[in-house]
């Protein structure tokens, strides 16, 4: 299980290895797709392009960007995900990433529980 916390701004959050090293990671419900990683961590990941990939923003602007092959340790396993990189220092969790996985967040108490179903 991996617990994390709920932000004073209400992000869902937890932490994820990327390069030998503990990221802050949150988790985007309306994100489909695996994986948004920071710019700053593509030296760290190893990434083998896969393509251009059409996105859709929560704004409804469609934008076009390049997908990766990259594989992390997740929950215990290597896990081989898609993911793409933004200028940001923030890396965001899909949707597609915990699909195997019990999400449960509890804003009073702020607190974020990720279980692996089996």
């Amino acid at each position: 299980m991996i617990t994390g916390i709920v932000t004073e701004d209400g992000v869902p959050l937890i932490h994820i290895s990327v390069g030998d090293c503990l990221w802050p990671a949150a988790i985007d419900t309306g994100f489909n797709g695996w994986l948004e990683l920071s710019d700053s961590c593509r030296d760290l990941v190893n990434p083998l392009f896969l393509g251009r990939v059409d996105s859709e923003l929560a704004s409804g602007v469609k934008i076009e960007e390049d997908a990766f092959s990259v594989e992390l340790p997740f929950d215990g396993d290597s896990v081989e995900s898609e993911v793409t990189f933004v200028e940001s220092d923030a890396i965001l969790i899909g949707t597609a990433l915990i699909a195997n996985h019990h999400l449960e967040i509890d804003f009073p108490a702020r607190t974020v529980n990720l279980e692996r179903l089996e």
